[in-house]
């Protein structure tokens, strides 16, 4: 089988400002990363990140050094750090093909590096273990309910009726009125926003997004082939800049807007009722569908969350699209997600679904259902947890990165952190040499934002949290041996 070769021009694009804190770079403060190293850890940065895919061939040594504008022995150099760091394999008459490192374990959790003393601890994902009991408790019920199935042909486009009713009874418990039909189950959210996306849009049409946003989504937005409009959160309370977001909406004419209010991903914010109201206006006032994310809602940690957008929508909120999901709130291998929708755009969703599958698995549905059922006990016990390892990443970064800056999320799993220096990128690069693997916030935003931003999730065990923002600053040291030390700087 032929190597799949990476295109030389799409490789210098997704490489951004890798060159930012290089020795050399044209008014920057110069640093001891020589160019072909800070090459090296870019290329590094996103092979971890799932952007350069394993197996796949990088491109060569010329085309690389014209689309970057380098000499050739700089890439030469490059490619012999990724090679010698097994980045790289090379086969004797065979182009080199992107590899993780041997000692690198497939499911991505712990990662060793030749520098590294230990496990490296990765907090490139905000995601929990899976609360173990409540899981083998909801999936041996579910299989005790699995006959009455077997009979059936077993799939079900828009999911089975039994856990439609027991999501609507959900957002019927949180105000908002929801029937059945009005629901639609997918596999993950991802689903649900990939489905929406190909329902609503076309082509070049305009989404607008909240600014940073969950890289997933983003991608979604470029696979259709739409362009994203970013609206920045600001920094008071409210966060979104609801002013910005109408004159954006009424500019550009975006058909879709895809939005974060509840525990916002990255950044952990909420919005308030009255700016929940506001954005349900301005949708009806630009005719924009609004997709509101929930995925995060359960995971309110300080005060519960205000009523659903959808609630101050029309027509029973329908004409407000809302996605949930269980992965967040209980295990990120239960991939089951939800729309809640007008009926009509259900159906036209179910029909877009036959082009991708026909249906979510039965098991994973009743499991869903039955741990729906105990919800509250469950989720009380999931948002204890978070609130004590927030705790500690909080305690964690007061010791070792002081100098850092942050607004406390009210809920969901990750702080976002500005950084006192632009070297985001280059952090996550170096990081896992010392220990940790970590987001940089260029993944969270357009055309390279955020190089002064970092999320830190605190979903792991509170011993690897403290050791991974130990691992974390040493790496930013070696990146800004002279950064200033002060208090830390934490915003209400």
């Amino acid at each position: 089988m032929a190597t799949r070769v990476l295109n030389a021009t799409s490789l210098a694009r997704d490489l951004g400002r890798w060159r930012t804190d290089a020795d050399g770079a044209p008014g920057r403060r110069r640093t001891s990363r020589p160019t072909y190293r800070a090459l090296a850890d870019g290329v590094r940065l996103l092979i971890h990140d799932g952007r350069i895919p394993l197996g796949a061939g990088l491109p060569s040594e010329r085309d690389l050094s014209a689309a970057l504008d380098l000499s050739r022995t700089t890439i030469t150099s490059s490619y012999a750090v990724l090679r010698e760091e097994g980045y790289l394999i090379s086969k004797q008459g065979a182009r080199s093909t992107v590899a993780l490192p041997d000692m690198a374990r497939p499911n991505g959790l712990l990662v060793q590096t030749r520098d590294a003393a230990g496990p490296v601890i990765d907090l490139s994902h905000a995601a929990m273990a899976a609360p173990t009991e409540s899981m083998m408790s909801a999936y041996t019920s579910a299989l005790q309910a699995l006959p009455s199935y077997l009979s059936t042909h077993g799939m079900e486009p828009i999911g089975l009726a039994v856990l439609r009713e027991a999501i609507a009874r959900r957002f019927v418990e949180r105000g908002l009125p929801t029937t059945p039909d009005q629901i639609m189950v997918t596999s993950g959210a991802q689903q649900a926003v990939r489905l929406l996306l190909g329902t609503l849009t076309s082509p070049g049409d305009r989404i607008l997004i909240d600014h940073p946003t969950y890289p997933n989504a983003l991608e979604a937005i470029r696979r259709v082939g739409a362009r994203p409009v970013p609206v920045p959160i600001g920094p008071d309370d409210s966060g979104w800049d609801l002013e910005a977001i109408a004159g954006a909406a009424r500019q550009t004419a975006s058909k879709v807007a895809y939005m974060i209010p509840d525990f916002h991903n990255p950044t952990g914010r909420c919005l308030h009722a009255e700016g929940r109201a506001e954005l349900a206006r301005i949708a009806r006032d630009t005719s924009m569908t609004l997709i509101v994310d929930e995925t995060m809602v359960d995971l309110w940690l300080d005060a519960p969350p205000p009523p659903p957008v959808a609630s101050f929508g029309r027509v029973s909120g329908t004409d407000i699209v809302t996605i949930g999901s269980a992965s967040k709130s209980y295990w990120g291998g239960l991939r089951i997600g939800w729309i809640r929708a007008n009926p009509s755009l259900i159906s036209r969703l179910a029909g877009s679904r036959a082009a991708h599958d026909l249906g979510t698995s039965v098991m994973d549905q009743l499991a869903a259902g039955f741990l729906l059922e105990d919800a509250d006990s469950i989720l009380g016990a999931r948002r204890r947890q978070l609130r004590e390892r927030r705790a500690v990443l909080e305690a964690a970064l007061a010791e070792h990165l002081p100098d850092w800056s942050y607004r406390r999320s009210t809920g969901g799993m990750s702080l976002w952190l500005e950084l006192p220096t632009p070297v985001s990128s280059a952090l996550a690069a170096t990081a896992p040499s010392f220990g940790a693997v970590l987001a940089a916030g260029p993944r969270f935003g357009v055309e390279g934002a955020f190089e002064r931003f970092l999320r830190l999730p605190y979903t792991r065990e509170p011993a690897e949290l403290a050791a991974a923002v130990a691992a974390t600053a040493a790496a930013y040291r070696a990146l800004a041996p002279n950064a200033a030390t002060r208090e830390p700087v934490l915003v209400f």
